[in-house]
């Protein structure tokens, strides 16, 4: 895997489409197609709009079935449980970590996707020890002196859309032959 640092940026031309993260994650299940060795820890809290990004997609990708989710809207992986979560994770499992992060203000709403661990809690001080094999942090706000602040302030509805972003492109890179895509299920008629 030669990932080393990748940001996308969505913009207005944009909305619709991935952001780049369906090829991001599809060059992971190159290397382990088995969803079921795939762990994603999504780090975050349901107690603040920006650093619920992690749990919210946590929660939609156990919606969408994915069997090893650490970290959801009902079951948070914060600062007090992500050290006990890494703990769960056998040697061959490939982890996928993901949290919110504050950028500049015209990263704002991009993925920044790369295959080293991240550093959870970094924008607000936190020293906290790095997760995943691979990571994915979500620009949700500008970074500046009052991070708590920014992430408590942020758009619940932008963060989720975003979530929503991740959560489809995972869905899509490891799709099952013969599996529709979100796109082509929008499209089906609904019986009445």
């Amino acid at each position: 895997m030669t990932i080393e640092f990748e940001r996308f940026e969505q913009t207005r031309q944009e909305e619709s489409r991935d952001c780049g993260l369906v090829s991001f994650f599809q060059r992971i299940a190159e290397q382990q197609p088995d969803r079921t060795r795939i762990v994603f820890v999504c780090i975050g809290t349901d107690r603040s709009t920006g650093d619920a990004f992690g749990p919210l997609v946590g929660t939609l990708l156990r919606e969408r079935g994915w069997p090893r989710v650490i970290g959801t809207l009902a079951e948070p992986c914060d600062a007090h449980t992500v050290a006990h979560a890494q703990a769960t994770v056998g040697e061959r499992d490939t982890v996928i970590a993901i949290d919110a992060c504050l950028g500049h203000p015209k990263s704002i709403g991009s993925f920044i996707a790369a295959n080293r661990a991240l550093q959870p809690g970094k924008a607000i001080g936190r020293q906290l020890p790095p997760v995943g094999h691979y990571s994915i942090a979500g620009v949700v706000n500008s970074h500046g002196p009052k991070a708590y602040w920014k992430l408590q302030t942020t758009s619940l509805n932008f963060v989720m859309q975003m979530a929503g972003k991740v959560a489809a492109a995972a869905e899509q890179a490891w799709m099952q032959p013969g599996a529709r895509s979100d796109e082509e299920l929008i499209k089906l008629p609904i019986p009445l």
